[in-house]
């Protein structure tokens, strides 16, 4: 049997077929794990410094010890607000709910929405909430009174990934369509296109489902901690200068420990972060046109293709394997960190290097089974060589001698085949070994059977529990079909080409050595070239 070889469109359909398969596995996102983990590695300490503009007044411990049990009054609310727009603060996200009016005080909310309007700068949330998994969701807003008021609503939908970790948001979202902002998109204020991918889900959302666009990855400014808090019961108290706050923009949001929502990111580290520091950190991306984009679909499908396709065709090619893997292994992971460090661009590599790795897996144990069979094959014929005849040999005599049952041993001479070297040229001489050793692999099939190109122009085979009948009928199909094929020499004119045969059957005893066998075979061979060659003769002589 032949090793194998492949043409050069079979070499470049065979790149097409593996590489389509790693670019499905991408877009199936079977290594999401791993892709975060990867791009957790790549952004964890990715920091840069934050917008200065930005300043969280954080509802802490040390606010609900001054002022008691929370919720507050609303009216508390409004004071902070006019303190803030007495210090000239630019705009200010006041990240609380106000679903419900006040039911104990109703001119609480007309306190609040008299300072929001006021200050005319005042952001505040919305948020989707669904009463079940089935139901359809709603819009949880200010109550009318203190919505109207309000600059500006974004929503707070913060998007966790399936480990847990808050990476990306979608910086607009809406029931219907996606038309509010993300809270830290509105606190920015930036003009111009939003940035983001449209999410792949949303053509098939009903017009009473919520929607969401422009998903981008957030980039954070660091670790939690980054950004400047104030203690909101200092800025109540009026103990924060107004230098502090002027010019600022401002997201009063709740810090404090039992009672914030607290956030894993890629940058905290085991540590937690608010939803306030996270809006912050929104903001402080988008003014610093710091925005990692995901690649398209289609583009992070053709990279992985494309990575896994040129690997395949360098196995392919001449180069060394070690230079093969040390170079296509690495070469995803060096491109997700160029395009996310040099373009904020996310390229997810796992697939394509867990592709590679499979691919250079199974081509090293292909390679390792080719140096085997190489090893053990004559390479002209494609017959075992007399390495593997000798093992064998040796391993179906033991065998014999075990089972009792008979082993027969067939000796092939080519006749005068140094004539076809002289007369026609070694060429031809090669032609007429390899049809030989054609037709006597065609004969010998059976599993166990062993063709083997003993020398130049001798051949052997094994035939396991094969008694001499067997062996002889197999002879004789030889001879005649090597007699009716001849060997085509020049144009058109057929030499005839003939063999000589000898065959030992024996059922082994302890004495009967493969050494032995062989040259009871190798006897046999040699009345049959006594006999004026072109026959066999067999040993023992058949009753």
């Amino acid at each position: 049997m032949r090793v194998l070889r492949l043409r050069w469109h079979q070499h470049l359909l065979l790149a097409a077929v593996v590489g389509a398969v790693a670019g499905w596995i991408s877009h199936a996102n079977v290594f999401w794990q791993q892709d975060e983990n990867a791009y957790d590695q790549l952004v964890g300490n990715w920091d840069y410094p934050a917008d200065p503009s930005l300043l969280i007044v954080a509802i802490d411990d040390h606010s609900l010890q001054q002022l008691g049990q929370w919720p507050w009054p609303r009216s508390t609310h409004a004071r902070v607000l006019d303190r803030l727009q007495e210090a000239g603060a630019e705009r200010v996200a006041l990240d609380l709910m106000f679903i419900e009016p006040d039911r104990k005080d109703s001119a609480q909310d007309t306190l609040l929405a008299d300072a929001i309007e006021r200050s005319g700068n005042v952001l505040l949330p919305v948020l989707a909430v669904a009463p079940s998994d089935e139901a359809v969701p709603e819009e949880l807003m200010p109550v009318p009174a203190i919505a109207t008021a309000a600059a500006q609503l974004a929503h707070t939908d913060i998007e966790i990934e399936g480990d847990g970790v808050a990476r990306g948001l979608y910086l607009k979202a809406g029931i219907g369509s996606a038309y509010w902002p993300a809270l830290g998109l509105a606190l920015a204020g930036t003009s111009g296109t939003v940035p983001g991918l449209p999410s792949p889900q949303d053509d098939a959302l009903t017009p009473y489902q919520w929607h969401r666009d422009n998903y981008v990855r957030l980039r954070y400014a660091g670790p939690p901690g980054t950004f400047p808090q104030v203690s909101y019961s200092d800025v109540l108290e009026g103990r924060i200068a107004p230098g502090l706050l002027h010019g600022r923009r401002v997201i009063v949001g709740m810090t404090a420990s039992g009672v914030a929502p607290r956030l894993l990111t890629p940058t905290s580290h085991e540590r937690w972060m608010s939803g306030s520091e996270y809006q912050a950190n929104v903001a402080s991306m988008l003014l610093g046109q710091h925005v990692i984009l995901p690649l398209m679909p289609p583009a992070q499908i053709a990279f992985v293709t494309l990575l896994v396709m040129l690997c395949t065709l360098a196995t392919t090619s001449s180069l060394p394997p070690w230079l093969v893997g040390v170079v296509a292994i690495p070469a995803p992971l060096l491109l997700s960190f160029i395009l996310l460090r040099g373009f904020n661009l996310w390229f997810a590599p796992v697939a394509a290097v867990a592709s590679i790795v499979v691919l250079l897996l199974a081509w090293g144990l292909w390679r390792i089974r080719y140096w085997r069979r190489q090893a053990n094959r004559d390479p002209l014929t494609g017959l075992a060589n007399r390495m593997r005849f000798e093992e064998t040999l040796q391993l179906e005599t033991d065998a014999a001698r075990r089972s009792g049952r008979p082993l027969s041993l067939l000796l092939v001479d080519v006749d005068h085949f140094k004539s076809y070297n002289d007369t026609y040229g070694h060429y031809i001489g090669d032609k007429v070994l390899r049809q030989v050793a054609d037709t006597i692999h065609d004969l010998a099939r059976r599993p166990r059977d062993l063709a083997a190109r003993f020398g130049g122009d001798e051949f052997a085979v094994i035939l396991p529990d094969t008694p001499q009948a067997g062996a002889v009928q197999l002879i004789e199909s030889l001879l005649a079909r090597t007699r009716q094929q001849g060997i085509n020499v020049d144009k058109g004119h057929l030499a005839q080409v003939s063999l000589t045969i000898g065959v030992y059957t024996v059922v082994p005893a302890a004495l009967d050595t493969p050494a032995r066998l062989f040259e009871a075979a190798d006897a046999a061979l040699y009345r049959a070239k006594e006999a004026g060659r072109d026959t066999y003769r067999a040993e023992p002589p058949p009753a």
